[in-house]
């Protein structure tokens, strides 16, 4: 089943890299117009961008860094004056797991992975549903969370804690947003081949350590989980909000077995 997004301009912040990328591009060949957040390499952005308007549509790459007020404010106002006013966001920016136990991290870590896998989504968020309001439009919030907002894994306190707090944002703004048509939906994911886990796309020997604990023992793609957030962007998933869509090979199924 196909999926068009005519008339539908979107937002999609770490949209230069990862699922980010891959979101730009598979909304952009359904008929969207893609605004592309990008934190710091602005060749990677404007690379989306020219992959986008590849399939015909209009894009913009612009920079933003999600854990900044300021930032965030001066990006949509370039959304909104060089393609319109979004209708769909994706808040796909953020960083990884640190590896590192509470007793060994320090407050600088904490605040910093806090920030930009949480507080980004919420300033992000607060922006967006504010221009569809004052416009009297409706639309839609994809937020890519993980399924460590769930299932816990020692050594990713500051990551889990994000995450978790991330699915709660998540469906405290769909009751919240209802009433105005926009609908707030996540996508958890399991272990995907992005650059935020480089070591496995370059290591064939350890990429398999870990996928072995996968019950479809491979990675997800992130075109897989673009083609998941286009669902949730279409009219199709129109009647879908506060939902957290799990994509992760059976992994989080694994919780309860062996003890």
């Amino acid at each position: 089943m196909s999926y068009t997004l005519e008339n539908c301009i979107t937002a999609i912040s770490g949209g230069s890299s990862g699922i980010g990328r891959s979101c730009a591009v598979t909304l952009g060949a359904a008929g969207a117009d893609v605004a592309i957040f990008y934190h710091r390499d602005e060749d990677e952005g404007e690379a989306v961008a020219a992959a986008v308007r590849a399939h015909g549509r209009r894009a913009a790459a612009i920079p933003c860094d999600v854990t900044s007020e300021p930032s965030v404010e001066e990006a949509f106002d370039t959304v909104r004056d060089q393609l319109g006013v979004p209708n769909i966001l994706i808040n796909s920016a953020g960083v990884n797991l640190d590896e590192k136990a509470v007793v060994d991290m320090d407050l600088a870590t904490w605040d910093s992975l806090v920030r930009a896998d949480l507080t980004g989504s919420f300033l992000t968020s607060r922006r967006f549903a504010r221009d569809l309001r004052a416009a009297g439009r409706t639309g839609t919030i994809i937020n890519i969370t993980s399924i460590h907002s769930y299932a816990m894994r020692a050594g990713g306190a500051a990551y889990c804690a994000a995450k978790g707090g991330q699915r709660n944002l998540t469906q405290c703004m769909a009751l919240e947003l209802a009433e105005a048509g926009i609908t707030v939906n996540a996508i958890a994911p399991g272990m995907v081949l992005t650059p935020m886990n480089a070591e496995a796309m370059d290591d064939e020997a350890y990429r398999r350590s870990l996928t072995q604990n996968i019950p479809l023992k491979r990675a997800a793609e992130p075109e897989e989980v673009a083609q998941l957030a286009l669902f949730l962007a279409s009219p199709a998933a129109r009647y879908m909000t506060g939902a957290e869509v799990v994509i992760d090979g059976g992994l989080s199924l694994l919780m309860g077995q062996g003890a």
